[in-house]
């Protein structure tokens, strides 16, 4: 895998973008030496590429950068759907950095790193944003705009791909931490598991455990049932719903997983820390 970075500091230079849709499955795309860089996002069907050094199998939800000078041609028929964005760089120098995977990728300020292919964990940011500088060109073909949304088209792939949480300094870790922690406290009465919020951020679900086990000090699994013990904790001691009740509002299949659950967490039973905890045992002032 090979990674581009771009000083953003430098303009990028917008060319032209739309979206493409194969006229039937024996399409292939044309044979050219790219002479800029080209953006594809990928929506339906299966995009077959390459050029003289590579060959590309770009799927929905996923992106490929090519830079310029490449040969670029299609190496197998399919029908597909697809966005695209041409553009240039750095008043058409093109002198971006290529890295590649055995490097260190160290966090520059004000650079972006991109990789040359990936999944996006939100496309439909990128989609909206690409909408938005077609119609933009269509209706004001202003070049200074054009530019801007041109690099936040660039900077939304850059921020969604794998290797960001990585890439970026602590801050940019810690605000990751406080996604996940978010995402888990918004779908608590899911059935959750860690499995979909490493879909959800479009991480591989051994790396996020890990990342996540690594700033909490728990794993991620266990922070989930823990959010849904503080929750279940507060309905038992505040409320006077049914034990089952409140197991099916927290995703569980039924009580007696609930409970079992419950008392590895609290060494008690629902029952038992309702007894204790119920808000009738709160004397008026």
């Amino acid at each position: 895998m090979n990674y581009i970075r771009f000083n953003a500091e430098r303009e990028f230079n917008y060319h032209w973008c739309g979206k493409f849709v194969a006229p039937d499955a024996s399409w292939t795309h044309l044979t050219r030496v790219l002479q800029d860089y080209e953006l594809f996002v990928v929506t339906d069907g299966i995009l077959y590429i390459g050029t003289d050094e590579k060959e590309y199998v770009v799927n929905p939800g996923e992106y490929l950068l090519m830079p310029p000078n490449r040969f670029q041609h299609g190496t197998k028929t399919s029908f597909c759907n697809f966005y695209w964005m041409h553009f240039g760089y750095n008043n058409e120098h093109n002198n971006h950095e290529l890295l590649s995977a055995e490097e260190t990728l160290t966090y520059v300020p004000g650079h972006l790193l991109i990789p040359e292919q990936g999944k996006l964990s939100s496309p439909d940011r990128i989609i909206i944003l690409m909408k938005q500088l077609q119609d933009s060109d269509r209706r004001y073909r202003e070049i200074t705009l054009n530019r801007y949304l041109c690099s936040a088209v660039l900077a939304e792939v850059a921020l969604q791909s794998q290797i960001y949480p990585t890439y970026g300094n602590k801050v940019i870790k810690e605000q990751f931490y406080r996604d996940i922690c978010d995402y888990v406290s918004w779908h608590i009465t899911d059935s959750l598991k860690v499995s979909q919020v490493a879909n959800y951020f479009g991480y591989n679900e051994k790396y996020l455990t890990t990342f996540f086990k690594q700033r909490a000090g728990i794993s991620l699994k266990q922070y989930i049932l823990q959010v849904k013990m503080d929750r279940a904790k507060a309905d038992l001691s505040e409320t006077t719903e049914p034990v089952s009740q409140i197991a099916f509002r927290l995703g569980f299949s039924d009580a007696h997983n609930f409970s079992n659950a419950f008392h590895k967490v609290t060494g008690l039973s629902p029952s038992e820390y309702r007894d204790i905890y119920n808000k009738h045992n709160v004397f008026p002032v």
